[in-house]
């Protein structure tokens, strides 16, 4: 019996998602922006998996453009925000605790010329409303905010953004990256003006993203070419890749009954856990389910990963896209080196399963008495 418990780095493609890449890739094969009718054949699977993504955002269609990927969809958010901006609006608000996809877009800006604010998380990984409304002004170009955090799973306060750039009556443009919510909470097209999320975090193919740009905004590209995706991603479209996405977000949309799931899950998880002294919760109690950090006492955070996966586990030392680097999460939180330096994340899928769970555990338990 082997357990995955890395679903925040990618998850299990379901059956639904690779049959619909299957189908794409043996009979709708076509350049969907042919007008023969086998480019109309493909178009139609992109024109089914838009309209399931505006559904679950509760969006227009025509608000959904699709993305090779979360990283180019972030990407895309920032610059096309910051460059639609005149001159006066050099400010971006943004948090400590960004996935590199976003953090290392802000630090480029800085180095033009923008000042960037980033407002610092609490022990437990939130981030103050009263900080991100005193950081907010007539000079901020936009508020760039993750709604779930992909290391310690604190939640946010994404959906209260707009309403405070509304009071603050400021200009700035509201994004939302929710590769790690969508999907799994409710994300609504209301709370912003542009909201990102990837394909194969909720079990579809890798090669797919999406970016929601609000009908009242204009973003300028900065990838040009055809003009595929409204403009916003030129390209030929990855149909398979995109199709899957949309079969995925169509068995994703029951949302209530699979955070009931993760829920029992993340609570049978941290009962098993806290039988070991030697394990400390990093992540919050009201954290987003599907998301659990700990310390494990003692043992570098890479010894641990490697000891279960010869276990036949799988967790991770953290983001897979920070790999060889500490928490900038975890520092941000103000945890000691010690606490930071044995940190692993086990993240959770609906088809985790409470057997896994047992044999992450008692194999945690073996590991950690060899190793000490």
């Amino acid at each position: 019996m082997t357990a995955y418990f890395d679903n925040s780095a990618t998850t299990m493609p379901c059956e639904a998602a690779v049959e619909a890449a299957k189908k794409a890739c043996l009979k709708n094969w076509g350049n969907p922006s042919s007008l023969h009718f086998k480019g109309l054949e493909a178009k139609k699977l992109i024109d089914l998996a838009r309209k399931n993504a505006a559904s679950l955002l509760c969006c227009e269609e025509r608000e959904i453009c699709f993305s090779p990927s979360g990283t180019s969809a972030n990407n895309t958010a920032v610059f096309g925000a910051v460059n639609e901006k005149n001159k006066a609006l050099n400010k971006i608000v943004t948090t400590a605790v960004e996935h590199p996809s976003v953090s290392k877009c802000m630090d480029f800006l800085e180095e033009k010329g923008f000042e960037v604010i980033r407002l610092k998380p609490d022990s437990d990984g939130f981030i103050s409303l009263n900080d991100l409304e005193n950081a907010i002004d007539e000079r901020t170009a936009l508020v760039s905010v993750m709604a779930v955090n992909n290391e310690v799973g604190s939640i946010l306060p994404f959906e209260e953004l707009k309403k405070i750039v509304r009071r603050k009556k400021s200009k700035a443009l509201v994004h939302i990256d929710a590769v790690q919510a969508f999907g799994k909470i409710p994300v609504k097209a209301s709370y912003a003006d542009l909201i990102t999320a990837s394909a194969h975090k909720i079990h579809s193919l890798k090669g797919a993203g999406l970016l929601y740009v609000s009908k009242n905004v204009r973003i300028k590209p900065y990838l040009l070419g055809g003009g595929q995706e409204n403009a916003v991603f030129s390209g030929t479209e990855n149909v398979p890749s995109i199709a899957a996405f949309g079969a995925a977000i169509e068995e994703a949309k029951d949302v209530s009954a699979h955070l009931e799931y993760a829920s029992s899950l993340n609570k049978y998880l941290r009962q098993r856990l806290s039988e070991f002294d030697f394990v400390c919760f990093n992540s919050p109690e009201n954290a987003l389910p599907y998301i659990l950090n700990i310390s494990v006492s003692g043992i570098p955070s890479q010894v641990t990963v490697n000891a279960l996966s010869n276990l036949g586990v799988c967790i991770s030392a953290g983001s897979a896209c920070s790999k060889g680097h500490r928490s900038e999460t975890l520092v941000s939180m103000g945890l000691d080196s010690k606490r930071i330096d044995s940190a692993v994340r086990i993240s959770l899928s609906r088809y985790s399963t409470k057997e896994e769970i047992d044999l992450l555990c008692d194999s945690l338990e073996k590991i950690t008495d060899s190793l000490k």
